[in-house]
């Protein structure tokens, strides 16, 4: 899902496992980082009886050993327009997909919930707020490809119109994204907790001097919108997950 902010004539130039527990004064290894995150984050395919595909990305958000079951947030976008459709889940470094079902979708917010057969995964743990310029480590599967790990920083507090707050919850990330990086995870680059999910990005309308019948549309950097954890917490109780999220 994407907006376009037109510019008429400009040319612009393998599922991991979670990290071990780790002394609380001592900073995470960037590897076992990485691996933590990567023990969280799926791919999503779509595929509908019209024959139609779609992508997307989703993060591990709770779980249930007992049941064998997990569930993952991502994009309600993702799977729009609501008709007869098969799921299928992809972790990490694997090649094989697991099929998977609609568990919640979000009336209000573009949230969705797919649940799935349990899994070797570390769901993520949230993070509620966080602070204009903050590191973060954005990674999705663009194109339905292999996944990507992206830096970035936060670059838009979610508040009112007239408001200029440097802490809360985030609302837009510097880290380009594109088809695809929709459900997308977004982790504090020094804890892995989860931030938020990748909603949309914006494109800007190039044209092309030599070929003037296209156009191409360019991912604009620093605005990519997300969706903040707070949110993510509140649908996980409203869908009554919320015990089965890590603390």
């Amino acid at each position: 899902m994407r907006y376009t902010l037109a510019l008429a004539g400009l040319v612009l130039a393998g599922a991991g496992c979670a990290s071990p527990p780790r002394p609380p004064d001592r900073p995470p290894d960037r590897g076992d980082l990485i691996r933590g995150i990567l023990a969280s984050t799926v791919q999503l395919k779509s595929e509908h009886e019209s024959g139609v595909s779609r992508a997307a990305s989703g993060v591990v958000v709770a779980t249930h050993f007992a049941s064998r079951r997990m569930w993952i947030a991502t994009a309600r976008h993702f799977l729009e327009p609501s008709r007869p459709q098969q799921l299928y889940v992809r972790l990490a470094g694997q090649t094989s997909m697991a099929p998977a079902t609609i568990a919640f979708v979000s009336g209000d917010r573009d949230l969705a919930i797919i649940e799935t057969e349990y899994a070797d995964v570390a769901p993520a743990r949230l993070k509620m707020a966080t602070t204009l310029g903050d590191e973060i480590l954005l990674v999705s599967f663009p194109w339905g490809q292999r996944f990507t790990v992206v830096r970035g920083v936060v670059s838009q507090i979610d508040a009112p119109a007239g408001e200029l707050p440097v802490a809360g919850p985030p609302r837009m990330v510097s880290a380009t994204v594109s088809y695809g990086s929709s459900g997308g995870g977004v982790f504090d680059a020094q804890t892995g907790e989860l931030v938020a999910i990748v909603e949309s990005y914006r494109t800007a309308k190039v044209a092309i001097p030599e070929m003037k019948e296209r156009v191409l549309e360019v991912p604009v950097a620093g605005e990519t919108t997300v969706i903040p954890a707070p949110l993510i917490a509140r649908f996980l109780v409203d869908s009554g997950l919320n015990s089965y999220r890590p603390r």
